[in-house]
């Protein structure tokens, strides 16, 4: 089986890569911001050197010259690390001074509007290397020459991708250590949070087995207390099963032990004598006490099969089936006991009644009601086992009935209203059991001429 993984683990984990993620989008947000402040600051050196070389532009004989000063190239001696190219063109583009196919700008590219001056940035290639470039326009207005001579200064990019990484860098590291921060303090706080649990399982742990006490709820935090109540909610349920079943062997016991007594008795009883006869009445006797102590054991052991079928029906494994096919099943099969009690069976079933249920549960209750019926009902009477929709099922008898006030009673075990009648006193019971196992509805009721109707309701399939 998988081991389940640590909920403090988990936690970190998912928080770890929660920070990972942020970590990278920021890193990525700080070298991109990074660029862009170095642009913004490498852009203006690169107009200061147009500049200056714009300023060193002269007309003489017609011809215009560039005197570039070694200050122009020399601003960028103390914190670039890339190349500075510079290209002079007069007022027909043609080359006065400086590197050769310099890249112009593209079509379409705007004046920057960051600076007064006639200037356009942009990126370009030179020699297979990335380069930013800035064009100024210069105008001449010379009485034998008037145009607008063009200035490029370009800046190879290396200087501006180092401070780009190293703001990024720098951002990623002072995040990591927040994220380490972080994450040393969710790890205290989870482990200060799970303390309370800690704490509520060793309480369970140093309980007795029979200690099933409710948890206290003082010593936790409120989300737990769902947890606690539910545990507790549990426990009581447990406590009660327990004391259901203490109930039950006691009172098993109990009934087990007269009718045994009573067996032993009888049969020492005859071995003292030697008549055959009296041999042969404590052999019959001894035949009718041992016939109700197997049915006692069967209904004993109905109680057990009762409670394994409602757990197989609350874990989904009921089935679809038809309450009346198993009601006339039923009505042929006690059919001869009740014709060997004098009594008239008759079922009422004509069309097919659809539920979810255990066969064998379903059957059990059958059984129990018709059975007890025919128990209380005199020689020429009748039992009906009547099934109408949506899904009811009812027996009738003329037997004697019950009052109202002992109806509820009869649904607890082992109890017998008429000790004459041969009996354990767990039909109705197992029969009850059987109805809650299913969420349907038992009801007693006076018969249409006399004895006792029982109504069982069923939720339809």
């Amino acid at each position: 089986m998988h081991k389940p993984s640590s909920l403090r683990w988990r936690l970190l984990w998912n928080l770890a890569l929660l920070l990972v993620v942020l970590m990278l989008a920021s890193g990525l947000s700080a070298y991109w911001n990074g660029r862009e402040a170095a642009d913004t600051a490498y852009d203006r050196t690169l107009l200061a050197s147009a500049r200056t070389i714009a300023a060193g532009l002269s007309q003489r004989d017609g011809t215009l010259s560039a005197d570039v000063p070694y200050v122009a190239l020399d601003t960028f001696a103390y914190d670039s690390a890339g190349r500075i190219y510079y290209q002079v063109n007069d007022i027909h583009q043609k080359l006065i001074s400086g590197y050769e196919n310099l890249p112009g700008p593209p079509p379409g590219t705007p004046r920057t509007d960051s600076y007064p001056a006639l200037a356009r940035f942009y990126n370009a290639t030179y020699k297979g290397q990335n380069v930013r470039v800035v064009s100024l326009l210069k105008a001449v207005t010379e009485p034998n020459m008037n145009g607008m001579a063009e200035i490029r200064v370009a800046e190879t990019d290396e200087a501006r991708v180092s401070m780009a990484r190293s703001l990024a860098a720098d951002t990623l590291l002072r995040l990591g250590m927040l994220a380490i921060g972080a994450l040393l303090l969710v790890w205290f706080a989870v482990s200060a949070a799970l303390r309370p649990l800690e704490r509520l399982r060793t309480a369970v742990e140093e309980r007795q087995p029979d200690d099933l006490r409710p948890l206290p709820l003082v010593e936790v935090q409120h989300e737990l207390w769902p947890l606690v109540r539910g545990l507790n909610h549990f426990t009581e349920r447990l406590r009660g099963q327990f004391e259901r079943q203490a109930q039950f062997i006691a009172d098993a016991a109990h009934e087990l032990r007269t009718p045994l007594a009573a067996l032993k008795a009888r049969l020492e009883l005859g071995l003292r004598s030697n008549d055959a006869e009296v041999w042969r009445s404590t052999l019959e006797s001894s035949a009718q006490s041992t016939d109700r102590l197997t049915h006692l054991a069967n209904q004993l052991l109905s109680l057990a099969r009762v409670e394994n079928g409602a757990r197989a029906i609350a874990e989904g494994g009921a089935q679809l089936l038809d309450l009346s096919q198993l009601a006339r099943e039923l009505g042929m099969a006690m059919a001869p006991l009740a014709h060997k009690r004098g009594v008239a069976l008759a079922l009422e079933a004509d069309e097919p009644v659809w539920l979810r249920g255990e066969p064998t549960l379903l059957n059990e209750l059958l059984s129990n009601l018709v059975d007890n019926a025919l128990a209380h009902t005199p020689p020429g009477g009748n039992v009906i086992l009547r099934v109408t929709a949506p899904a009811v099922l009812e027996v009738e008898d003329d037997g004697p009935g019950i009052p109202l006030e002992e109806r509820d009673r009869v649904f607890e075990r082992f109890y017998r209203r008429n000790q004459q009648v041969a009996g354990s006193g767990l039909g109705l019971a197992i029969v009850g059991e059987i109805c809650r196992a299913h969420l349907a509805q038992i009801s007693l009721h006076d018969g249409e001429q006399a004895g006792l109707k029982v109504r069982v309701s069923f939720i339809a399939g």
